[in-house]
């Protein structure tokens, strides 16, 4: 079998989509929005996510932009972590995807690259059968999930932004990652892209690793926003997620940002109970298994990401 047809590398054809899907009508408006990508089922960063939300002087539109599952294999966590997200809008990442049914083919979806180990993408394929066993309690959530959109189109004030999970192509597509903002040879994609889709903002996850990139490719500024992750540590020796806000307004307690069409685009600080975010994951988690194995270091540490690389700039 070849490498991009197995189990966690694959990328199903039902994935799919063209950036020209952007090219209609908002789905919905909102003077703040906050992009919530990759909580992975952590209890805490949602506690964190709402409060934050409940601190803007007006009302906040909350997507939940996919993979707000993962850790969460106890069943009240997954029943709570659910509730909460389609209580929003939200979006079906790879995660939801594949926990809302019984096709074991793509793995856990996320297509990962070849840079990423088979042990690696192992791991996350036993993770998704272990969180689907969970979900076969939750029928009715698991045809929710189904039924959720791969993307949604925003307006906040006068810029139009296009709410992903992977990229403007694929759900689990990583053209949204750092590496490739920055590679001179992706432009000409991104480009088109932008051009298909007329938006001003691309925002979405999956990868893991945030960034924020402006871009000009002759019709005025635009840029893609990464929020990594608003479940898991971002930066080496930090402890605490990452969301997306878009806003009329900047904010006080932005870590980084950069503007299009008028609105701030902000990178926020999910500032959850680390402590007890951890020993609720090693209950369900343990030393010895496959979440452990690859998430406990940076759930503890952080990953080995500088902030300085997720940085705005003009590329």
């Amino acid at each position: 079998m070849d490498a991009d047809e197995r189990p966690g590398r694959a990328c199903p054809t039902a994935y799919r989509y063209p950036p020209r899907v952007f090219d209609r009508a908002p789905d919905l408006e909102a003077r703040t929005l906050f992009a919530v990508g990759g909580l992975y089922g952590n209890v805490e960063a949602l506690q964190a996510v709402l409060a934050r939300a409940a601190e803007e002087p007006g009302p906040v539109a909350i997507v939940f932009n996919g993979d707000f599952h993962w850790f969460d294999v106890a069943a009240d966590d997954f029943a709570r972590v659910g509730e909460a997200a389609l209580a929003h809008r939200a979006l079906r990442g790879n995660v939801e995807t594949e926990v809302a049914g019984e096709d074991t083919g793509a793995g856990c979806g996320c297509a990962y690259p070849a840079d990423v180990s088979d042990a690696e993408v192992a791991r996350s394929n036993e993770i998704l059968a272990r969180l689907r066993a969970t979900a076969r309690a939750f029928p009715a959530h698991r045809a929710a999930l189904a039924a959720l959109p791969m993307h949604l189109v925003a307006r906040v004030g006068r810029a139009r932004v296009g709410l992903v999970h992977g990229d403007c192509a694929s759900l689990a597509g990583w053209g949204f990652a750092q590496a490739a903002l920055d590679d001179p040879g992706h432009r000409r994609w991104l480009a088109s892209a932008f051009a298909d889709a007329r938006v001003d903002l691309f925002a979405g996850s999956h990868t893991c690793l945030p960034a924020i990139r402006a871009f000009d490719f002759g019709g005025g500024p635009v840029a893609v926003a990464n929020n990594g992750a608003a479940g898991m540590p971002n930066f080496a020796g930090e402890r605490g997620g990452l969301v997306t806000r878009v806003s009329e307004r900047p904010a006080p307690d932005a870590l980084y940002g950069t503007r299009v069409a008028g609105a701030f685009v902000e990178a926020i600080a999910v500032r959850y109970d680390a402590a007890a975010w951890e020993r609720r994951f090693l209950a369900q988690w343990p030393e010895g298994s496959a979440a452990h194995a690859s998430y406990f270091r940076r759930i503890a540490e952080g990953p080995r990401f500088a902030r300085e690389r997720a940085l705005p700039r003009a590329a």
